[in-house]
């Protein structure tokens, strides 16, 4: 340990030395990072991180990854070494960044309020949210247009009423070891108000989707209303050139928390309060989240683990790699400065209209199978013809069920993260007919529904994949819908007229999602979300599937075979059409206006070398100007903003370029710090050494650990 300083308060400061990672100089006998630790250490608390870091890391079995070794070098000083518990050359990628974040986390000060356990589901989405940092991972999009008057003040106090009635508003996941859920009492809903004098509404979605939303600081849901006309020309019409513009409403909210039926459910809430001039009547609604988990925990889980044991799972066979047309993966990352395409999520849709999808409806019925499995199994086409198959072939992928088929009272109408993915596997025989295919998959989903609050790693681990990651496509069909809709009515007599709220698409941990929903007027829209570093082709694949729905009604009746469909798919077209329906532009979008790397401070000297500090949302302005202020070293001091780790990689190696660089940040941090690091390591350049701390550390203590660290890499 070579820190000079010991920080004089209660914070713990926590360096992250990845130099001993394997290819790089240094240390080559270490396969993992040492985390140094200055300042008093609690090691119950040690522990807790550790144990939260080990749940939250996936593999096959409950072994352990990894074995830790505390060295205490004097009062405040101590190092944590990990070794690798598993075979000698079987590759560990030990979280250290969340592990840094744990140990300096700040407890908030705030009152707790309502503390909850969350549920198995709850458990997996927080953990495989903090585990990819700053991609969107698990959040949603809700759009719709409001024409006629909108009146801004009673908008924003019918929310603050739907807020204070709905606990699962007011939820937020503790920020600390242990993943716990807590209920406040009063919260303030986060409604943006922007216009069309500075932005327009593509750029408001993906700035709002690049912004994501974090479920321990800022609540489940967003409000972003756009208002004003957008400019026609070179000048926007003039205020008495006719009604006023539609305002557009961006609802974003986390599963974690919420999932769409529940959004739909808070929307129709919230016209009710609007209805009512901006106040709610009555009390918190019940059941509620807390409801939902005692109900939870009451359930006996052994016939869902005899179900789930026998289940076909086998790992690695419903790979987007393996079945989706022109899916490529990329290998090591672009050069610095250059922009790989498809950094970041792609969002594409299509759709079918009124008369298209009511034919569909209409045909589904008569052989006694609803519209999703109509889609499930032309999904199943579409990866059997994928993967080149031409005999019978099993066929995996992931459906989501609603959650809400289980017997609590009042479970309808309930707004909490109930949606479920659950593996879907079926055998595709081209001699078979397409209702025996319909049948095979209406009965599997009979069966599943009975453990709709099972989730998929629950159903992994009982099938003996524990730990093994859900790889493939995950299809959600949203088929809560209102048909003439008293409220809306109502509404419109005050002049108020709601478009249809749409999915803009979802980021899940599948490289592709496909959400389908039937909009107001009845038709159907199909929107795919998905990772362009591993797939290709995207847009082919969404028209093809649009393309069999359309055709199936016109052309198939009870004796049709599955070869008879792909022989139509072996007809297509293998570039894409021209978009029939509108296209969601790619999350993540970059502004050139807005680098990721922003120097406060410039170096004193020539060579000198940069402290990077990593931007947080809870990290408040004033704290990184008091840390460069208070900074005496030569060295430059800049900002890493929040951007894809590609960019902030590339922006970090420019800099390593005109000397040493250290990266430092405040809980919160530690993840895409750490992850930065590993990044600049892959490239072949020297690791940056990680310095995190907590919120409360003076920034004298603070700032002699940086200079102390820069000394050291010099």
């Amino acid at each position: 340990m070579t820190a000079d300083h010991i920080p004089s308060g209660d914070e713990l400061i926590v360096v992250v030395d990845l130099t001993g990672l394997t290819g790089l100089p240094g240390k080559a006998e270490e396969a993992l990072p040492v985390l140094e630790l200055y300042g008093p250490l609690d090691t119950h608390r040690l522990e807790a991180a550790l144990d939260r870091v080990d749940r939250a890391t996936l593999r096959p079995t409950r072994a352990p990854l990894w074995l830790h070794r505390l060295e205490e070098h004097g009062p405040g000083r101590h190092t944590l070494r990990l070794t690798a518990a598993g075979e000698p050359d079987t590759p560990v990628d030990f979280p250290a960044g969340l592990l840094a974040g744990l140990l300096t986390h700040t407890p908030s000060h705030e009152p707790a309020g309502r503390r909850l356990v969350p549920s198995p589901l709850q458990r997996e989405l927080i953990a495989d949210t903090d585990a990819h940092p700053g991609t969107g991972r698990h959040s949603e999009q809700l759009a719709f247009t409001w024409s006629g008057p909108l009146d801004v003040d009673r908008f924003t106090a019918a929310w603050q009423s739907v807020f204070d009635h709905e606990s699962v508003l007011r939820t937020a996941f503790e920020d600390g070891p242990q993943p716990y859920l807590v209920q406040r009492d009063r919260l303030t809903p986060d409604v943006v108000r922007l216009s069309y004098a500075t932005t327009d509404w593509p750029a408001a979605v993906e700035k709002d989707h690049h912004r994501g939303i974090d479920p321990r600081t800022d609540g489940p849901l967003r409000i972003t209303v756009l208002t004003g006309a957008p400019p026609e020309g070179p000048a926007a019409p003039a205020a008495d050139a006719g009604p006023a513009a539609p305002a557009h409403i961006l609802l974003t909210f986390h599963h974690t928390l919420l999932d769409g039926w529940s959004v739909r459910t808070l929307l129709r809430e919230f016209y009710r309060a609007y209805l009512a001039d901006g106040v709610l009547p009555g009390g918190e609604r019940r059941p509620d989240l807390g409801d939902y988990l005692r109900w939870l925990t009451d359930q006996d889980t052994a016939p869902a683990q005899e179900f789930w044991a026998g289940a076909d799972l086998a790992p690695g066979t419903d790979l987007p790699g393996t079945h989706l047309p022109a899916a490529t993966s990329t290998g090591r990352g672009p050069r610095p400065g250059a922009r790989r395409k498809g950094d970041g999520s792609g969002r594409t849709r299509t759709r079918l209209t009124t008369g298209q999808a009511e034919r569909l409806y209409e045909w589904a019925a008569g052989l006694g199978s609803p519209e999703s499995s109509v889609l499930h199994a032309v999904w199943a086409l579409l990866l059997y013809r994928a993967r080149g198959s031409e005999g019978p072939t099993r066929i995996r992928f992931h459906a989501t069920v609603s959650g809400r088929g289980i017997p609590l009272s009042g479970v309808e109408q309930l707004p909490a993260p109930l949606r479920n993915p659950l593996p879907v596997t079926v055998d595709v025989d081209p001699r078979a007919t397409l209702p025996a295919l319909l049948d095979a998959l209406r009965d599997q989903a009979v069966e599943r529904s009975a453990y709709e609050w099972v989730t998929a790693g629950q159903a992994r681990a009982w099938a003996g994949l524990r730990g093994i990651p859900a790889t493939g496509s995950l299809l959600v069909f949203e088929n809560q819908r209102y048909e003439d809709d008293a409220l809306t009515r109502l509404l419109a007599e005050q002049g108020v007229h709601i478009g249809s709220a749409e999915t803009l698409g979802a980021r899940t941990a599948y490289p592709l999602t496909l959400i389908a929903q039937h909009t107001d007027d009845g038709a159907l829209t199909l929107t795919a979300s998905y990772d362009p570093a591993r797939l290709a082709g995207v847009e082919q694949l969404l028209a093809h599937t649009a393309h069999l729905l359309r055709r199936i009604p016109a052309e198939a009746d009870r004796n049709t075979t599955v070869g008879h469909l792909l022989e139509l798919l072996a007809g297509l077209p293998e570039e894409p059409p021209p978009a029939p329906g509108r296209t969601v532009a790619g999350a993540y979008a970059e502004d050139a206006a807005a680098p990721p790397l922003v120097v406060l401070r410039p170096a004193t000297s020539p060579g000198a070398g940069t402290v990077c500090l990593v931007q947080t949302p809870a990290a408040r302005r004033s704290t990184h100007t008091r840390l460069v202020r208070a900074y005496r070293g030569p060295e430059a001091v800049a900002l890493l903003r929040p951007a894809e780790v590609s960019r902030l990689r590339d922006a970090v190696l420019r800099v390593l370029a005109e000397g040493p660089v250290v990266l430092g940040g405040f809980s919160g941090a530690g993840v895409i710090a750490y992850e930065v690091a590993r990044a600049v390591a892959a490239f072949g350049a020297r690791a940056p050494l990680v310095v995190l701390t907590g919120a409360e550390t003076p920034a004298a203590d603070f700032v002699r650990t940086l200079e102390d660290m820069v000394r050291r890499v010099r």
